[in-house]
C-alpha cells in the first residue's frame, strides 16, 4: 500500500498539493477575486443580484466604517447572527477587510447561548437580522458589546420590494419580536456612513485569526476554533482544486440553502465559488420547501450542497418533479451521513449522485470529499483532499491498516490553531506529532476511501458488541414507510445497552411489529431496536444535523 493511496482516486485535473500561501491573507485573496471578476453575478437573494464589483464597494463601505469604531482595531471580534441574505456576504469580508474576527452565530440561539458565546469570544460588535434582535437586546447587558447593527430582510431588494418585504415579514408573518436597543445602528445607515470614510487596508498575515468558528454546542459548552487566514484560504483553494475541473463560467449558478453561519456551507459554497467566480443563490429559509421548490425553478443551476434531512425533505416536496436538473453536475452531501436510501432517490429523481464527503469544524471544515465524477452512491465519504493526509488510530495512539476501525485522524493547512483561550482542550484533540483526533470512528480500505462508522460517543455497546447508529438508521430508512429515523443507545440490565429507534412515519399505519421485522431481515441478532418510539419529527441542529443527544434525554425520562 503506498503513502498515499488515494491520490490515483483523483479526477484529471485535480492536483496532489495546494499553495496555501499563494496570499498572504483572505483580504488580499478577495480583493484579487473582486477585481478578476467585478462584471460577474457573485450572490442573489430572491430577485436581486450583487455583481462582484458591488460586493466590493459594498464591503469595503462597511469595513470602513467599522474600523472608524472609536476604540476598534485589528483583531477585535465582531459577532454575525444572521441567514442566507445578501448582507451576510458582504457583512463577513468587511469584518475581514476591516482586520477583524467573525464570531458566526446561529440566529436561533437563545440569549442564554448568545451571551456564552458573545462573553467567551470577547464580542464588541454584533450585526443582526431584526427577526432575532430582541434575542440580542436579552443577552446585551451581560457582554461587552459596544455596537448593535441591525438590519431587515429587504435591506438590499429595489425599493417598493423592501418596503413590502419588510411590513409582510413584521405585520403579516409576525417574525419580528418586539425589541428595543438603545443607539443601534441601522444596516443601511452603516454602508451609507462608510462611503464617507476612508478605508485602510489593515497589515494581517496568514497566522493572525479570520473566524472564530464554535463548535461542540450539542455535547457541552461551544468552543471556538480558531482559524487562520491560512487555515481557511487552505481549505477553500483545496474545495476549488476537487470542483474546478467541473465548473465553468457559463455553468457556474450553485444552489446555497445552508446557513453560511455554518462552517460546511462558508467554505464549500461561500469562499470555494468566490475563488472559482461562480454565482451563489442564496436559500433564506430552506425548511419553506415551497418557496425553496420556486427557487429552483427560476434558474439553471450546476452545483448544490446539502445535507441528508434536507436532500430527504425535498424529495418529499410538492412540485420537485417539475425542477429541470438538466443544467446539474454536482451535488454535495455532508454534515451528517447520507443515507443510501435517500441517496438513490436522489440520483434517480435528479439523474445526478450525491458526492458524500467529510470534516468537522477543527478543519475549516474539509477533510475528505469523493470525486466528483462518481457514478453512483458509494458510501465512503471520500479521499482525503489535495495536501491533506488521514490515518486511522486505536485507543493507543496506534496506527491501524486497511480496514480496521478506529479514531479517524488528520492533518493538513487546513487544521485549527487551536479552541480560543482553552489550552488544556486543544491538547486533548491533538496527538504529540500535530495529528488531530476528529472523535470519529471510522475505516480507510486500500484505496483511500474513508468510510465512517459514527462518533465515538454516539456508539452502542450491546453486551460488548459495538452497534454504530448510522448503520441502523440506514436499514430503517428503506422500509417504504419511514420518512426518518435515529438509533440511540439506552441502559438495559442484561446487556448494558440496547437499542431505541425513533420513526417519523410516512405511512401512518407503520406498526412498531413491522419495522423490527424489517430490522430482522437486514440486521444481525444485537443490532435489532429493542424499542421502538414514533414521535412527530427528530430534533435537529441549524443545517439539519439529527440531536441524538436530545433522543437520549428523552429516552431517559421515559425510562424514568
Amino acid at each position: 500500500m503506498s503513502e498515499k493511496p488515494w491520490l490515483d482516486a483523483y479526477p484529471p485535473g485535480v492536483p496532489a498539493e495546494i499553495d496555501p500561501d499563494q496570499h498572504r491573507s483572505l483580504i488580499a485573496f478577495l480583493e484579487s477575486r473582486f477585481e478578476q471578476f467585478a462584471d460577474r453575478a457573485a450572490f442573489t437573494n430572491r430577485n436581486s443580484t450583487l455583481t462582484f464589483a458591488d460586493v466590493d464597494r459594498l464591503s469595503r463601505a462597511m469595513a470602513a466604517y467599522l474600523q472608524a469604531i472609536p476604540g476598534l482595531g485589528r483583531g477585535d471580534r465582531v459577532a454575525v447572527m444572521m441567514p442566507n441574505l445578501l448582507q451576510t456576504p458582504i457583512t463577513l469580508f468587511a469584518v475581514l477587510r476591516a482586520g477583524m474576527v467573525v464570531v458566526n452565530v446561529n440566529p436561533l440561539y437563545t440569549a442564554r447561548e448568545l451571551e456564552h458565546q458573545l462573553n467567551d469570544s470577547g464580542a464588541r460588535v454584533i450585526v443582526v437580522l431584526e427577526n432575532f434582535a430582541d434575542t440580542v437586546m436579552r443577552a446585551l447587558p451581560h457582554t461587552d458589546v459596544e455596537r448593535v447593527i441591525v438590519t431587515t430582510v429587504g435591506d438590499h431588494f429595489p425599493l417598493l420590494e423592501r418596503v413590502a418585504t419588510n411590513f409582510v415579514v413584521r405585520h403579516v408573518k409576525k417574525l419580528v419580536p418586539k425589541w428595543d436597543i438603545p443607539d443601534a445602528a441601522a444596516y443601511r445607515d452603516v454602508l451609507a456612513e462608510g462611503e464617507w470614510h476612508t478605508y485602510e487596508r489593515p497589515d494581517v498575515g496568514p497566522d493572525d485569526i479570520a473566524f472564530l468558528q464554535y463548535t461542540g454546542g450539542t455535547t457541552g459548552v461551544a468552543k471556538g476554533a480558531e482559524l487562520t487566514h491560512r487555515n481557511m484560504l487552505a481549505n477553500t483553494l483545496q474545495a476549488a482544486a476537487w470542483a474546478r475541473p467541473f465548473f465553468s463560467v457559463e455553468r457556474g449558478v450553485v444552489i446555497t440553502p445552508l446557513p453560511l453561519y455554518h462552517v460546511y456551507s462558508l467554505t464549500a459554497n461561500l469562499f470555494c465559488f468566490v475563488e472559482l467566480g461562480g454565482h451563489d443563490v442564496l436559500i433564506t429559509d430552506p425548511r419553506d420547501m415551497r418557496g425553496f421548490v420556486a427557487e429552483l425553478k427560476k434558474r439553471p443551476f450546476a452545483f448544490m450542497t446539502g445535507v441528508n434531512t434536507l436532500f430527504n425533505a425535498l424529495l418529499h416536496a410538492p412540485g420537485l418533479d417539475e425542477v429541470d436538473f438538466s443544467s446539474l453536475r454536482v451535488c454535495m452531501g455532508g454534515g451528517m451521513a447520507v443515507h443510501r436510501d435517500v441517496a438513490e432517490r436522489w440520483q434517480a429523481a435528479t439523474g445526478v449522485a450525491i458526492a458524500q464527503g467529510y470534516g468537522l469544524t477543527e478543519a475549516s471544515p474539509i477533510v475528505t470529499a469523493n470525486p466528483l465524477d462518481q457514478t453512483a452512491f458509494n458510501g465512503s465519504v471520500g479521499v482525503p483532499l489535495p495536501s491533506t493526509d488521514v490515518a486511522i488510530f486505536d485507543d493507543h495512539g496506534q496506527r491501524l491498516g486497511p480496514g480496521e476501525i478506529g479514531e479517524i485522524c488528520a492533518k493538513g493547512p487546513q487544521v485549527m490553531a487551536g479552541y480560543w483561550q482553552r489550552p488544556e482542550e486543544t491538547e486533548k484533540v491533538f496527538y504529540p506529532d500535530g495529528w488531530l483526533r476528529t472523535g470519529d470512528l471510522g475505516r480507510m480500505d486500500d484505496q483511500g476511501y474513508v468510510f465512517i462508522e459514527d462518533r465515538k460517543k454516539d456508539v452502542i455497546v450491546v453486551s460488548g458488541f459495538k452497534v454504530y447508529p448510522n448503520e441502523v438508521e440506514d436499514v430503517v430508512a428503506a422500509h417504504p414507510g419511514v420518512l426518518e429515523a435515529a438509533a440511540v443507545g439506552v441502559p438495559d440490565e442484561q446487556s448494558g445497552e440496547v437499542v431505541k429507534l425513533f420513526v417519523v412515519r410516512k405511512d401512518p399505519a407503520l406498526t412498531e411489529q413491522e419495522v423490527i421485522a424489517h430490522c430482522r431481515r437486514n440486521l444481525t441478532g444485537y443490532k435489532i431496536p429493542q424499542h421502538v418510539e414514533f414521535i412527530g419529527e427528530l430534533p435537529k441542529s441549524n443545517v439539519g444535523k439529527v440531536l441524538r443527544r436530545e433522543l437520549k434525554s428523552a429516552a431517559a425520562s421515559t425510562a424514568a
